[in-house]
């Protein structure tokens, strides 16, 4: 199961996935004139997100001029992203206009419980340790000396 969201110009189809990554797939068809595929020199992919407070930068990724597809495996979700791909063409042609998709990755619910139940277990193991650690050194260093103490007066 995914959802399908599409570019303005149609060239850029990002079909969302439900395990939270996604799909994108281009063809050249929707780019305006057709142009000789041997001046096609490659694609550029920009992204960016929308965190709470900020608009996050994605980093560039360039691609080969025969990829018609690429998947980015692990988006996060409740998260805006805005993908745009563009063609790179040999000079002296301009590329084309950028085509831009933008969707919303849903979150995956039983993976945030997971996460969360992971955390707040493994901090009442680490504090379950510092009790421990405490005890012991309690038991070492304070009670040793006193009945130290008490068995060197019984046998007096």
């Amino acid at each position: 199961g995914c959802r399908a969201h599409r570019s303005a110009g149609g060239a850029l189809v990002a079909n969302v996935l439900r395990n939270g990554s996604v799909l994108l797939q281009w063809g050249l068809r929707h780019w305006g004139p057709p142009r000789p595929a041997a001046a096609l020199r490659g694609f550029a992919l920009n992204c960016s997100w929308d965190g709470t407070y900020t608009r996050f930068p994605c980093d560039s990724v360039e691609l080969g001029a025969a990829c018609r597809d690429y998947l980015l495996a692990e988006a996060h979700g409740s998260v805006r992203y805005r993908l745009c791909l563009q063609p790179r063409y040999a000079p002296p042609r301009p590329a084309p206009p950028a085509q831009c998709v933008e969707f919303r990755v849903e979150p995956a619910a039983m993976r945030d419980i997971v996460v969360a139940m992971t955390a707040v277990g493994g901090s009442i193991c680490v504090m379950l340790v510092f009790i421990c650690l405490l005890v012991a050194y309690i038991t070492e260093n304070l009670m040793s000396p006193a009945l130290a103490r008490g068995a060197a007066a019984a046998a007096a």
